[in-house]
């Protein structure tokens, strides 16, 4: 347990010298800034949010927004987990760890665990400040903002679990980009779903269904919109239904116990990648 907390620190102190950080912060620091002024001219424009439609304004920026952040964490986290693994290999520095006596599944979980306090603090802090500017521009605090938030790291821990299991197999680069271009795929996949859903088509619906199952980032996503968004959206007003920013349904406790096996599962596979790469 020692030798994985120690390389979890050494994990999180080598993820905060890279460059990667420094454009996560300016590229978050740049859209709260943008949120803040579009909040600003919500409020000029709606006033106090006591009518559906504002709520309804609401809720679309707000989660639009929070979008933005998922995606920034989701390119921080899966460029930072592609070079963490076969980085370290391809520069040697595997060799010199493993020299030692350190298990190679005890690196990839100190490293995984590293990692996802990183993506989990990024997601957490980026969120609450979002949210506190919500609150000062136009008087709006989600119904569930602990669960929310709690999604959203729970997404980028699978998405840099992915990157993990990718970058025990190929490049630093080829596995953070397969591991986006997944993300980006299964969100699409998810807006496909719930268009097919809102209109009763059983078949397109099962394309979202499925790949929230493949991949669970897309329905943790759609569980932190629907903690996040004002209650009863959909119902109150049905025509938007099936719209990419807002979600009818929370996500269920079998829903999360899942994605917790599915990550429990695929970090059990880049262990064994990595157990059997030759260094």
């Amino acid at each position: 347990m020692n030798t994985v907390l120690t390389i979890a620190a050494l994990t999180l102190h080598e993820a905060a010298r890279r460059k990667v950080l420094r454009s996560l912060a300016v590229l978050t620091v740049i859209l709260l800034g943008l949120s803040a002024w579009g909040f600003d001219r919500l409020d000029a424009e709606f006033g106090d949010l006591t009518t559906g439609e504002s709520r309804i304004a609401a809720s679309v920026v707000l989660n639009l927004v929070m979008f933005g952040l998922s995606l920034i964490a989701a390119l921080g986290t899966a460029f930072l987990a592609g070079p963490t693994l076969a980085g370290d290999v391809e520069s040697g520095i595997a060799q010199a760890i493993l020299a030692r006596p350190v298990r190679r599944p005890a690196v990839l979980l100190g490293k995984w665990l590293g990692l996802v306090v990183f993506g989990g603090s990024f997601v957490s802090l980026a969120g609450l400040a979002q949210l506190v500017i919500v609150r000062a521009t136009v008087g709006y605090w989600p119904p569930h903002p602990v669960a929310g938030l709690a999604l959203l790291a729970g997404q980028t821990t699978v998405l840099l679990t992915l990157g993990l299991l990718l970058s025990a197999v190929i490049s630093p680069m080829a596995s953070g980009v397969v591991a986006v271009g997944l993300f980006g795929a299964t969100w699409v996949a998810g807006v496909v779903g719930a268009i097919g859903a809102a209109l009763g088509n059983t078949g397109v619906a099962r394309v979202g269904a499925v790949s929230r199952v493949l991949l669970p980032t897309d329905g943790l996503w759609r569980g932190a919109m629907n903690a996040l968004e004002s209650p009863g959206l959909t119902s109150f007003e049905p025509s938007m239904a099936g719209h990419p920013f807002l979600s009818d349904a929370p996500a269920t406790g079998g829903y999360v116990a899942w994605s917790a096996l599915w990550v429990a599962v695929i970090l059990g596979l880049a262990a064994t990648a990595f157990s059997r790469r030759d260094l």
